[in-house]
């Protein structure tokens, strides 16, 4: 059948689609367009105060459906700086008033820009799923940008700081935190796994890709933690010299972190044909998950009384019950040395229980995970695939 585009472009006009949506229209792939990776940074723009918002939401502040991906990718490039990265914490999907926008715009020259909470590896991929759908050269320019950010952000060790350009203090370090590190060799994965939305990637640029995620984790297995003569696992940041566990937020000790460390032990898993350094790496943090694993214990959570802090309202507390019917916990710091569980607060003081913690920093902060679960349900099936002849641990 023989279609009229001239009738088609007035019925696209009348129903509101440019000719790249309507392509998209009948692309099944649209679907899995989401921005639920977005979501750290939406909870902090409308629930934690910052005076450092370049815009703050208006009450009731409009948002795209999810499938408005276009909009939502024009909003992604509204917000990329003018070195390639974004800012964080902002909501990709709100209409912005005219206000807003212009607020936005006149701030792209500030250099401001991050991996932290799930930042700028989002943006790149969504702006590759969309550009692959809808083939707008904007979305493509976007992205390709975005990777050129991440290239000159990693150290020549093979690591990345949180922000880039380096700032003053922690941010400098190399950051596991809040799944930076992991999520950009996770993008970078894709792109060398040939993930079809990357298919516009040319020679050149894939070439380039490879070497930095080779760096990436060449950088990981040499900042594994050596405690008391043994293998262990990550910190949280990592010292971009030394490579050595450090001090991030004054909260944020230099420790053996287990939430971050289970990411990166889920990603070697995935590796196909690991060497004998990652066979080694893998078994020792699935060694010291095993030996770290808290029992009889639950966090709970209740009401009580509200208070104004500096960052939020606060309605509710936490505290550690005894429950024999509970799974294994770990928390998120174990004090190098010692290896006993570690709490802080915000004088940097070292704490051993949670009841210890301010109540802002008890309630505002995830002190327990079950991360480590994951990687000792997975270690089975992989232990068998990879290293037939060890087990580190039988379930």
């Amino acid at each position: 059948m023989k279609i009229d585009l001239k009738k088609l472009a007035i019925l696209s006009a009348l129903l509101g689609f440019t000719g790249f949506e309507l392509q998209a229209q009948n692309n099944t792939d649209v679907n899995s367009i989401s921005t639920k990776p977005f979501q750290d940074g939406v909870n902090h723009w409308y629930h934690i105060k910052d005076e450092g918002n370049i815009v703050n939401p208006v009450e009731n502040q409009p948002q795209y459906a999810e499938s408005d991906y276009t909009k939502i990718a024009d909003n992604i490039l509204l917000f990329q700086r003018n070195n390639g990265g974004w800012p964080k914490n902002y909501d990709m999907r709100a209409i912005l008033t005219p206000e807003q926008v212009q607020k936005v715009i006149d701030t792209k020259g500030i250099l401001h820009t991050t991996f932290d909470n799930e930042t700028t590896y989002t943006h790149i991929y969504y702006l590759a799923q969309v550009y692959t759908v809808t083939k707008n050269e904007a979305y493509k320019k976007g992205c390709l940008k975005g990777i050129d950010f991440i290239f000159d952000a990693q150290y020549g060790n093979g690591g990345w700081p949180q922000y880039f350009p380096l700032e003053k203090g922690y941010s400098r370090h190399i950051t596991f935190n809040d799944g930076a590190y992991m999520g950009i060799m996770n993008l970078l994965k894709k792109i060398i796994d040939n993930d079809p939305n990357f298919a516009f990637i040319d020679t050149k640029t894939k070439s380039k890709v490879t070497k930095a995620y080779e760096k990436g984790l060449d950088c990981i297995l040499k900042m594994q933690i050596v405690d008391n003569g043994k293998l262990t696992a990550w910190c949280q940041q990592h010292d971009e010299i030394t490579l050595l566990p450090a001090w991030a937020r004054k909260f944020e000790p230099p420790s053996i972190c287990n939430g971050e460390s289970s990411d990166i032990v889920l990603f070697l898993m995935s590796l196909d044909n690991p060497n004998e350094k990652i066979i080694k790496s893998i078994e020792s943090a699935v060694q010291w998950f095993a030996a770290s694993q808290i029992h009889n214990t639950r966090v709970e959570t209740f009401d009580a009384p509200q208070f104004e802090s500096k960052y939020k309202t606060v309605t509710k507390d936490n505290r550690v019950v005894n429950d024999p019917a509970a799974p294994p916990i770990w928390t998120r710091y174990y004090e190098l040395g010692t290896e006993r569980p570690l709490f802080c607060d915000r004088d940097s003081k070292y704490l051993y229980s949670l009841a210890e913690v301010s109540r802002e920093r008890r309630i505002g902060y995830a002190w327990y995970t079950y991360s480590p679960q994951k990687v000792l349900d997975k270690y089975p099936k992989w232990q068998k695939k990879w290293a037939p002849t060890t087990a580190i641990i039988k379930q």
